[in-house]
């Protein structure tokens, strides 16, 4: 008799530009879970960015890019964020808990596209492994507001035209059709009202 195979936990996926809310977001939503007896953990999968850019200045450089030129610059990223994915994959499955993923594959082909790093072919394919998440959500906000929250975080600095091409960036591509869309202006409590049934239903689907 064939031993039916365990279905993986769920996979929430936060995306959005810098600014609109999806670590407050993500860490709530996990422990609002929680609370409701459906077991949940936060992770981040960031790129490594605010590292390799701390370093790059310090050794007089702009940003990671121009410390480490394009080809490999992306190359540090994605593996960056593929191993926090795999890590947070390999702890979701392991404990059962429903991951809560601050950011997932499409952040780092949104980065790419900004920035005109190829098509994202190569890291596409280095990605394919890992999972379409049960629900992926997409905060919008207007470029000025996420530049005012970044601003006021007091860690770093936002372009509002990398803002708004950041967005366009998203929204161009060929996965943003499947994204749920959010919009992310209101108080913390008010967004995390209208993210919660999505998420809830996503779950009893």
């Amino acid at each position: 008799m064939r031993r039916r195979r365990r279905r993986r936990p769920a996979i929430i996926a936060l995306l959005g530009v810098d600014g609109v809310g999806k670590t407050t977001q993500a860490r709530l939503l996990a422990r609002t879970l929680s609370a409701a007896g459906q077991p949940a953990s936060y992770f981040e999968n960031g790129g490594g960015r605010p590292i390799v850019d701390a370093l790059a200045r310090l050794l007089g450089r702009r940003d990671g890019p121009d410390l480490l030129g394009s080809r490999v610059h992306v190359a540090v990223e994605a593996t960056f964020r593929g191993l926090a994915i795999t890590r947070a994959l390999a702890l979701s499955r392991l404990t059962g808990r429903i991951a809560v993923m601050d950011r997932y594959t499409y952040c780092q082909y949104a980065v790419m596209r900004l920035r005109g790093d190829g098509d994202g072919r190569r890291v596409r394919a280095a990605y394919r492994r890992f999972p379409t998440p049960d629900l992926v959500v997409l905060f919008t906000v207007p470029a000025a507001l996420a530049q005012q929250r970044v601003e006021r975080r007091g860690r770093d600095h936002e372009e509002l035209d990398r803002l708004i091409a950041f967005a366009e960036a998203y929204a161009g591509l060929p996965e943003a059709p499947t994204f749920h869309e959010l919009p992310a202006s209101a108080t913390t409590d008010e967004v995390h009202t209208a993210l919660f049934p999505l998420v809830t239903a996503s779950l009893g689907r």
